[in-house]
């Protein structure tokens, strides 16, 4: 027996990501849609209805369309999109969020996948609130370096074509310190207040790094740098995709922090970084994988009841 998967929106950068992700699988059946049908409601509604799973990688307004077009309640969804994150009728779609989330996503029929710079803050970060060792309150900042395959076609055109040429190694935007992503991480996190977040496009095209600052004196639980690694071991330990690093002399090249070494994987890597009043945590992953696309199969393995692993790569 073949699933039938529908990639609604399979000709953005994160559908197109699926689809190659998928296409050589031999349980899977893909359905597809012409590019000149993909606003069709119609054509769309029937392709819907007929998959054993869909992706939605689509725009919100978009996404949320596509969901009201679905009246096979056997029909289940993952939504690329922001519109369904703080949603409590969703499953949020980091497996290892929490030792419950895994059975959350495998009998759910509503996954919705994290956005990149979300999963570097969340997966850092929930292990803190979750010991305890930061309270509720605590104001988290958090400063991200992400591909300009994060930005879609329109930017990646942009890079490559030579119009952004001269712009120096980053550009920090969403400067008005409200990103869109800010509302999940508060959600998810369970915390009181939003952290305060910059983040940055890089001017190279895949990987990521997300970076949390801690002043030890601001902690429940005061650690170093070893006890929070401890911490972070216990909580990942059964987690494949999910790398705490113990040696930053062996991790770092020549001091410096590579944002590309995780891409084209699904994998996570944290690091500690410490001097004697302050810490920083930072998340390397693919923006790409366990930023987007990564993140979406993974779910899907887990909601259709596959090996999770499956059709994954994981950075040894």
């Amino acid at each position: 027996m073949k699933f039938k998967v529908f990639v609604d929106g399979q000709h953005g950068t994160t559908g197109l990501k699926i689809h190659e992700m998928l296409v050589l699988r031999d349980e899977l059946e893909l359905l597809t849609i012409d590019e000149k049908d993909k606003k069709n409601k119609e054509k769309r509604a029937e392709l819907l209805n007929s998959a054993d799973l869909v992706f939605l990688c689509l725009p919100d307004d978009a996404s949320k369309e596509s969901v009201g077009l679905i009246t096979n309640e056997n029909v289940k969804v993952i939504d690329a999109s922001t519109a369904h994150r703080t949603n409590p009728s969703w499953v949020y779609g980091i497996p290892e969020l929490t030792s419950k989330q895994r059975d959350k996503i495998k009998t759910s029929k509503r996954v919705c996948v994290p956005g990149c710079h979300a999963s570097g803050l969340i997966v850092a970060m929930k292990p803190l609130f979750k010991n305890k060792i930061l309270s509720k309150n605590h104001k988290l900042i958090c400063h991200s370096i992400t591909g300009y395959s994060g930005g879609g076609t329109q930017m990646i055109n942009d890079y490559e074509n030579g119009s952004f040429e001269n712009i120096g190694a980053q550009r920090p935007y969403a400067l008005g310190l409200n990103h869109k992503h800010l509302p999940e991480m508060k959600y998810v996190l369970k915390i009181n207040k939003a952290p305060i977040f910059t983040p940055s496009v890089g001017n190279f095209k895949q990987g990521m790094l997300v970076m949390s600052y801690i002043e030890k004196s601001s902690m429940k639980k005061p650690l170093n740098k070893d006890e929070l690694i401890k911490v972070y071991k216990n909580y990942y330990s059964d987690e494949i995709f999910i790398k705490i690093i113990e040696n930053n002399d062996e991790y770092l090249e020549n001091g410096f922090l590579n944002p590309m070494r995780c891409n084209n994987t699904n994998s996570i890597e944290i690091s500690v970084y410490e001097n004697k009043t302050d810490l920083v945590v930072i998340s390397r992953l693919d923006n790409l994988g366990k930023g987007a696309s990564g993140a979406a199969v993974q779910c899907m393995n887990i909601m259709l009841g596959l090996e999770e692993r499956k059709g994954l790569e994981i950075k040894l």
